[in-house]
C-alpha cells in the first residue's frame, strides 16, 4: 500500500512541475491550448457531419441489453441510417426512443401498418424477448409512428 501513495504522490508531483513549466512558457501552453481545442472542435464536427449525413440524432449507439442476441450483441456499436427514402420493413432492427425516456432500445420490427394517410405504425420485439414491446411503449401507446425512430 505504501508503494502505491508514493507512485501517486510523485505523479502528482510530476504534474505539477509540467503546469509549472506550461505557466512560465506562455507560448507553449497556448499551443498546448489550441492543440486540444482543434482535437475537440474536430470531434464536433465529425458528429455534425454524422448526423447531417445519416439523417439521425443519434447517429451512433451502443447496445445495452441482451435482448437482440445472438443477431446483436451487448456491446456492439450500431451506425444507424435515418433516411426516410425506402419504408421499413417487418424484419429490420431499428433503434426507437419511446417519448419521455433518454435511453434508445434497440429491436426488430414484428409488424407494419400502413394507415389511409401512407404513415407507417410499427411494432417491435427484442429477439430474446418472449413477448412484443408494447408493455415498453408510452402509456396507452400501442405502436411506434416513425418519428419514434432514431434509425435502421
Amino acid at each position: 500500500m505504501g508503494s502505491i501513495n508514493r507512485f501517486i504522490a510523485e505523479t502528482a508531483h510530476t504534474q505539477l512541475v509540467q503546469v509549472k513549466y506550461l505557466w512560465k512558457n506562455k507560448r507553449m501552453l497556448a499551443f498546448q491550448g489550441l492543440n486540444l481545442a482543434m482535437v475537440v472542435f474536430s470531434a464536433l464536427m465529425l458528429w455534425k457531419g454524422l448526423q447531417v449525413f445519416t439523417e439521425s440524432e443519434s447517429p451512433v449507439v451502443v447496445v445495452l441489453s441482451g435482448s437482440m442476441e445472438p443477431a446483436v450483441q451487448r456491446g456492439d456499436i450500431l451506425v444507424l441510417d435515418n433516411s426516410q427514402v425506402t419504408p421499413i420493413g417487418v424484419g429490420e432492427i431499428v433503434v426507437f426512443q419511446i417519448k419521455g425516456r433518454d435511453i434508445p432500445i434497440v429491436h426488430r420490427v414484428l409488424q407494419v401498418r400502413t394507415d389511409y394517410e401512407g404513415k407507417q405504425r410499427l411494432l417491435t420485439k427484442g429477439d430474446n424477448n418472449q413477448v412484443d414491446d408494447r408493455g415498453l411503449y408510452a402509456t396507452g401507446q400501442k405502436w411506434l409512428e416513425r418519428d419514434d425512430i432514431l434509425g435502421k
